[in-house]
């Protein structure tokens, strides 16, 4: 009995997965509108009254593509603690990781941007992303004071408003005219910003 339930478990997990990547796949070559639940079942080769056994609508796929994206950026700043990364370092990392994903998943842009669309969210997404888009900036703002507290990063602009000023830099990337590629884009503001609050004794 126990080794049936793994199997199921296992198809679970499988199953949902299989969604997951069909949605990105449809997402990617379709548009977030112009593919439908239909779309992403038959991408997935499952039926579509699948989908509803594991996601409320496709906006949900989104906050779950959206957890992806931050458990990336945990991963790639864990990694970096392990090598003793500067505080200027941290910040470079997660800025080009969450850029090489929104690259990727350009769907995700508009809500990652947004932190709360309410109407392009299901029931109870509001509160989701406030747990996701936005702890983008409480994970910068963290590494933002312990670099101003061992003298790294200026101390005369408060955290908050530094981690803001990361996360816009996005939003001015995806709506640039430049003809450089959104992740080099992102690359050279963040190289801008991160000189600009660099502490003089860091210089």
């Amino acid at each position: 009995m126990e080794k049936q339930l793994g199997r199921r478990e296992r198809k679970k997990i499988q199953s949902r997965q299989a969604i997951l990547d069909a949605a990105v796949q449809e997402f990617g070559s379709r548009g977030f509108r112009e593919t439908s639940i239909a779309n992403i079942m038959t991408a997935a080769d499952l039926g579509v009254g699948t989908f509803y056994n594991y996601f409320e609508s496709k906006e949900e796929i989104l906050i779950c593509l959206l957890e992806r994206l931050v458990h990336n950026v945990d991963r790639a700043l864990d990694r970096g603690r392990e090598k003793n990364y500067s505080a200027r370092e941290l910040l470079k990392t997660g800025c080009m990781v969450t850029a090489e994903f929104l690259d990727e998943n350009r769907f995700v842009l508009p809500l990652f941007l947004s932190g709360s669309e309410r109407a392009a969210l299901p029931e109870g997404g509001e509160r989701s992303m406030r747990k996701i888009t936005p702890g983008f900036k409480p994970v910068f703002e963290t590494i933002l004071r312990q670099g101003q507290e061992n003298g790294e990063i200026r101390k005369d602009v408060p955290a908050e408003l530094i981690a803001e000023m990361f996360h816009s830099i996005y939003q001015a990337a995806s709506f640039s005219k430049l003809k450089i590629s959104f992740k080099e884009n992102v690359r050279l503001k963040t190289l801008l910003l991160l000189d600009g609050i660099q502490a003089e004794q860091a210089s």
